[in-house]
């Protein structure tokens, strides 16, 4: 475990280095300050567990008023930071009014060391444990839950990707994941957590093809209160968020490419600053990263840097699409057929006679997820306790042009993008020849519920 790093202020040095010999041994970090300029300079710059201050710093004078606008001025920059403050023996009204403007606990000078000691581990234990309260919290609001399927694979084709994941699951290696869309590129992102050390942590997902560019640094690096004009508190970000854990980067070819270098840079350090703040935060997060574009082709083309591709790719895991690994299709449309009958409380239809062999012979573009979405309308759509073909509502390989002239704005928005989809088979190539960014290709594809190709 890390040790508590503490910030220790008082304008006495002897004091100060009374307190260093007491509390280094017992083993504290510790940061000095001599003023209330530097107290709020270093809480600015550094991340404490702790601070423990005197309430005057100027000689002979004894009303506390440089403490208690201290208190206030800390709050401003962290509000969950403890502050013990430290006071003569005789001054049991000023201790009242620091706790009353935020001070978590106090300490009369001279001091008793075991009780001391005992503050300040208390203090430190409930200043973290705040910390992970909130991130648990906003995680809970912002994020989904990633819950997913099980790994069923039991093919040629994916005992590759399986035997990677026994090997490399429990160290804390940077994985790059790539197949096509829904090969299972986040289940696989899941399992590799779930095989770590780590897995006790957070899990994060961030898809980052889905975040507008402007809000971008601040979803992944989170932004201080004011940092914009709509930054109206401080927010994490997602690295603080999966900080101990895991943080599932999917569509890691979306990034801007001015932000790469911000990106670069915390998996190089595991350090960077929140918009609108100076403060360096540090964070320990084992990074997977998943596309299904060609990274090499977007090097080339100036949208995606090669030196964060080295730090992604420490282990490169490619996952067959599902028309290579047929003869896991059946095993697949069972588990698709009971979790989806569970789900919808009916109980689970049969195949009909020589449906396995016609969805063997499919060629499912959309892969596993176009698998398990046709097997759930399926349960949904079966008039008995069999499913046939036409339940699975498969679509065909062309259609016919629609009547433009009958269609709306939205109408016809979603089918030049099932159009484009079906003709081009990079979702690059796709943007491209609407005239969109990926990143805004793929808000369209949330907004309408088009599943990818």
């Amino acid at each position: 475990m890390s040790k508590t790093r503490i910030l220790l202020a008082d304008d006495q040095a002897d004091l100060v280095q009374a307190l260093g010999l007491l509390l280094k041994p017992e083993g504290f970090e510790i940061e000095t300050a001599s003023n209330s300029g530097q107290i709020l300079d270093k809480v600015k710059q550094h991340d404490f567990d702790l601070v423990l201050m005197d309430m005057n710093y100027v000689r002979g004078e004894t009303s506390g008023q440089q403490g208690l606008d201290c208190l206030y001025a800390i709050a401003q920059i962290d509000e969950l930071l403890p502050v013990v403050v430290m006071t003569a023996w005789s001054s049991v009204e000023l201790a009242v009014e620091a706790m009353r403007r935020g001070a978590s606990d106090f300490v009369s000078k001279p001091w008793d060391n075991e009780r001391l000691l005992s503050i300040l581990r208390t203090q430190a234990d409930l200043g973290r444990a705040r910390r992970k309260a909130r991130q648990l919290a906003q995680e809970v609001h912002d994020l989904q839950t990633g819950a997913g399927h099980e790994m069923i694979a039991e093919s040629e084709a994916m005992r590759p990707v399986l035997e990677t994941i026994a090997r490399v699951g429990p160290s804390d290696a940077n994985v790059l994941i790539t197949g096509e869309n829904g090969t299972g590129k986040g289940l696989v992102a899941r399992a590799l957590h779930a095989a770590s050390q780590r897995q006790s942590e957070s899990l994060v997902t961030v898809n980052t093809a889905s975040i507008p560019e402007t809000l971008f640094e601040s979803e992944l690096f989170g932004h201080v209160a004011g940092a914009f004009t709509d930054a109206r508190t401080t927010r994490l970000g997602r690295f603080q968020l999966a900080d101990e854990g895991t943080l599932f980067l999917d569509e890691i070819a979306t990034v801007p490419i001015q932000l790469q270098p911000k990106l670069l840079r915390v998996l190089e350090s595991g350090e960077f600053e929140s918009m609108g703040s100076s403060k360096t935060c540090r964070v320990d997060v084992r990074v997977i990263s998943a596309t299904n574009a060609d990274l090499q082709t977007e090097i080339e083309a100036g949208r995606f840097r090669q030196d964060l591709l080295y730090r992604l790719n420490t282990v490169h895991l490619h996952l067959p699409p599902l028309r290579e690994r047929r003869s896991d299709i059946p095993i697949l449309a069972e588990f698709f057929l009971r979790r989806h009958s569970q789900r919808y409380r009916k109980d689970p239809p049969r195949l009909a006679p020589g449906l396995t062999q016609a969805l063997c012979d499919y060629n499912w573009p959309g892969n596993v997820r176009e698998l398990d979405h046709a097997l759930e309308r399926a349960v949904l759509m079966a008039p008995g306790d069999q499913v046939r073909l036409s339940d699975l509502g498969l679509s065909p390989k062309s259609s016919s042009p629609p009547n433009l002239e009958s269609m709306t704005l939205d109408e016809l928005e979603q089918w030049a993008l099932k159009k484009a989809l079906a003709r081009y088979p990079d979702l690059t190539q796709a943007a491209e020849a609407l005239g969109l960014s990926r990143g805004a290709l793929y808000r369209r594809l949330e907004k309408y519920d088009i599943r990818d190709r």
